[in-house]
């Protein structure tokens, strides 16, 4: 009996970079679905539409996508992998559009965040955010329109038969993002060796302090620890933590026990092998993110 088709869903259109994510865990190969909204790509695994999803949840530059993370908290869906993309933004319009003659610039907001200082230096344009990168190129495809560019990546130009007007218009040319790779029911992951919670510490003097003791009495690094707000209710905060190492180790299932009676909420994301080198996706291949 062959193995059932891996499906992965994305946010976005056929160019996207949560798409190049999908290749670049998956391989080429992979069978990628786009969907409008990142609601659509959490229901689409939910419901066995797909056997995964692939979502970016922090960028080096402009920090984490709070709604990804809402909905990390919201769904049962399980992290199984992480993948970290190098980022190239272009500048890129229909042939013939000099950029001199750019009246308005299109992308997805955090694209537009990340290429700051690019745009600073044409005040004149009017920067208007949109639902994606590689949407925001297929949308001037479709306007032919000599006074509008898009900021996407060098693949969407191509897929889409733009001209890249500009490259590496990043602020920072050191810019990644981290995809998680989620799944329904997921199996064990040989050689996990990072591992992703969510807790909520209780409202009483010390308490975050008594959460976090669990980890460091047991020399547990904690590599992330970020506070996001709790939806319906306000002035109510959970922190999102990556923790190295696997549920399975002794030490961290004891810690985790701790946490357990120490937090008012605890929830487990999973653990995964963490990516061991950013991907490049304009060289095919990974490379030394320093």
């Amino acid at each position: 009996m062959s193995e059932k088709k891996i499906r992965v869903a994305f946010q976005g259109v056929r160019g996207a970079y949560s798409e190049d994510a999908c290749q670049a865990y998956f391989g080429k190969d992979v069978e990628t679905i786009p969907y409008a909204t990142f609601e659509e790509v959490f229901q689409a695994a939910e419901s066995d539409a797909v056997s995964h999803a692939v979502v970016p949840v922090e960028n080096s530059i402009e920090g984490s996508v709070a709604q990804v993370n809402d909905l990390l908290l919201e769904n049962d869906l399980m992290v199984s992998g992480e993948v970290i993309l190098r980022i190239r933004h272009c500048l890129i319009a229909i042939p013939g559009t000099r950029i001199e003659d750019i009246k308005r610039v299109y992308s997805h907001p955090q694209a537009l965040g990340q290429c700051r200082k690019f745009l600073s230096q044409y005040p004149h344009w009017e920067v208007i955010a949109n639902y994606d990168t590689a949407g925001s190129a297929a949308m001037i495809k479709n306007h032919q329109r000599t006074d509008e560019a898009a900021i996407a990546s060098a693949r969407a130009a191509e897929i889409y038969g733009l001209h890249i007007l500009k490259e590496g218009i990043e602020s920072d040319h050191q810019n990644f993002t981290r995809f998680f790779v989620l799944e329904k029911h997921p199996k064990p992951v040989k050689d996990a060796n990072k591992t992703s919670i969510v807790f909520a510490a209780k409202n009483t003097p010390g308490a975050l302090y008594l959460c976090l003791r669990e980890f460091a009495e047991r020399g547990i690094n904690l590599t992330k620890l970020e506070s996001r707000p709790r939806k319906n209710k306000p002035w109510m905060y959970v922190f999102f933590a990556d923790i190295d190492g696997n549920l399975d180790d002794a030490n961290i299932n004891a810690a985790i026990g701790g946490l357990l009676k120490t937090a008012a909420f605890v929830k487990i994301l999973g653990s995964y092998r963490k990516a061991d080198e950013p991907y490049d996706p304009l060289l095919s291949k990974k490379v030394n993110s320093s």
